[in-house]
This record gives C-alpha cells, structure tokens and sequence, in this order.
C-alpha cells in the first residue's frame, strides 16, 4: 500500500524556557520542545515525508509550532487549535547534577485531546506512527487518544513506534508500568531509555530488558544508554552500536532525535543495526547546541560526520 507519509508523530508540544548566563544574569531563552514534536522535526530534516496530529493551544506559542512545522515541511493539517486553548510550557534549569525540569502543562490543549480527535484516515496514510508515554501520562483522554491511534494503526498495517518516555512526576510508576506494559504489546519498534527501563521492569542488565520487551511482541527493541551506546535487540540478534563522544554541549531532546532518525533509516533498510549507527550519530550532533530543535542536524550533517568519522577510523587502523 502507497502511503503519503514516511513518519506520523502524535503527541504534546511544548513550549520551552532555557536558562542562560550573560553577563551574570540568569535568563530564560525561548524554544520549542515536546518529545513526539522534536522527533517529527528530526525526521523532517532526515529527509522523511512528516506530518503530526494532535493540538496546540490557541495562543502565541501554538503559532509557534505551527510556523515551525511549516518551515519544517512537516504537515500539520490535521493539528487542532481549540478556541481559547493554551500550550504547555516547560522551563530548563542546570543545576549541579545536570537538567532540572518545570512543567506547567495541566489543562494543556494536549491534555485535552480525546480518541475522536485522531483522524483515522491520517494514520492509514502513514507508514509509520510514533506515540510517547508522555502523551499517556499527560491525562486519561490522551491516554486513551494514543491507545485509539493505535488500533487504528495495526488494523491499517501501519507500522508503530513507542517511546516510553517515563516521567513519574505525571503519573505514579505502578501505573506507567501497566500502561507501557499494555502499549509494548502493541508496538513494533520500542526505544526505551536505560534508565526508564529499569525503573519500568524492575531488571537492571540491558540485555535482560532486551528479552523482557522482546517477549511482550515488538519486532525490534533499540534501547539507548547514553555515552554506552544502543543496544538493539531482535529475535536473531542481539548487539551494542556504539556511541560517538563529542563535546556535548546541552543533551536536551538527544532522544527524541535519536527516534526520530533511528525511524527514518529503518524505513528505508529495514536494518536495525545500521539505523542505530546512524541515530546515535544525530543524537551526538545534536548535544552541540543549546536548546532542543536549534542543533537537530540534517541528514547532510549526519552523512558527513559519518563519513568523517570512517576515514578517521580507517587511517588509525592503516597506522596500526
């Protein structure tokens, strides 16, 4: 079956506020973020046909969005504007052990999506659709929004992608665990992080956690650990891709541009390894900058960063 678009992300954008220093001033500079927002924009710039459902609020900062993905060429037709909504906001502050996170994001125009809200014939056109355990986290219509999504999907053969995503300051974990729970069962690519996934299954070897979501159904797990690498997982094989190290900067969305890459290369080689090679290469350039869509590279900067990377590779092992 023809589909129009390569990937579908449907989720909670959010608009962010990220502390600088000048001058001795702490300041906030504004930018855009939302997980499920930033993988779309980073598959746009992979070169994908996009597009992304949901809804922004009727103020400003859901103009913002809207303007983002239209200079994005991601297609945002089917992204509702509720009358007198708002969007959520989330502030970034650095403090010794890291990010430290803000949300205001209740009563969100996100939060209030319900299951009609899903345009069925938008996730049939789509090859791919990526949903996020924040957007099930965020209240119990969107929850059951991206539970109806979902359906709509398997039943169109339309390939899921799931990141959990575990942010326990939205909901408590015995309920994230049967939700994501719930969700793996539905999924075909899983991208959990390390350390959700731990607090989610309750095992601590990554190989273990491999074979806990294998189990459950999914076709491929990739499960990122930071500076270790991914870990990707199918019922043949099970392997470590290496991460790059870079002068990192702000790993603020480093996840959310690994998904979003990672998807766009498993489309179009239907290999796992290889996308994980390259998504962790995106994710790297992306912690160059400041902010969560400012440093998303392009598939241009990724190309050549790789290439960089081989014959760097290549003259150390001709020296050896």
């Amino acid at each position: 079956m023809q589909r129009d678009f390569d990937l579908l992300a449907f989720g909670e954008p959010l608009m962010e506020f990220a502390e600088v220093t000048r001058e001795g001033e702490h300041l906030f500079l504004p930018g855009l973020g939302g997980d499920t927002s930033n993988v779309i924009v980073a598959a746009a710039r992979q070169g994908a046909r996009t597009a992304f459902m949901g809804a922004v609020g009727d103020d400003p900062f859901g103009r913002r969005f809207l303007k983002l993905w239209d200079r994005e060429g991601v297609d945002r037709s089917f992204v509702r504007t509720p009358k007198g909504s708002q969007t959520g906001i989330y502030f970034i502050s650095y403090g010794p052990d890291g990010h430290e996170f803000s949300y205001r994001r209740a009563g969100s125009a996100s939060a209030l999506v319900e299951p009609d809200d899903v345009p069925a014939e938008l996730v049939r056109r789509s090859a791919i659709l990526h949903v996020s355990g924040i957007s099930q986290a965020i209240s119990t219509s969107a929850c059951d929004a991206v539970f109806h999504a979902i359906r709509i999907a398997r039943d169109a053969g339309t390939i899921v992608a799931y990141d959990p995503n575990l942010r326990l300051r939205l909901w408590p974990l015995d309920r994230a665990r049967a939700i994501v729970d719930a969700t793996a069962r539905l999924t075909d690519l899983l991208l959990p992080g390390l350390d959700d996934a731990r607090q989610l299954t309750g095992l601590d070897e990554p190989e273990a956690i491999c074979r806990h979501y294998l189990a459950m159904g999914p076709e491929v797990v990739a499960l990122t650990m930071g500076k270790d690498g991914t870990m990707v997982a199918t019922r043949e094989r099970m392997a470590v891709t290496p991460a790059f190290p870079v002068q990192a900067v702000d790993a603020t969305g480093a996840g959310d541009v690994f998904d979003g890459s990672f998807l766009v290369r498993w489309q179009a080689e239907r290999d796992p390894f290889a996308a994980a090679r390259y998504a962790n290469a995106a994710a790297a350039l992306s912690t160059l900058g400041h902010g969560a869509v400012a440093p998303i590279p392009t598939r241009a900067d990724v190309q050549a960063f790789l290439a960089k990377t081989d014959r760097l590779a290549q003259m150390d092992r001709g020296k050896a």
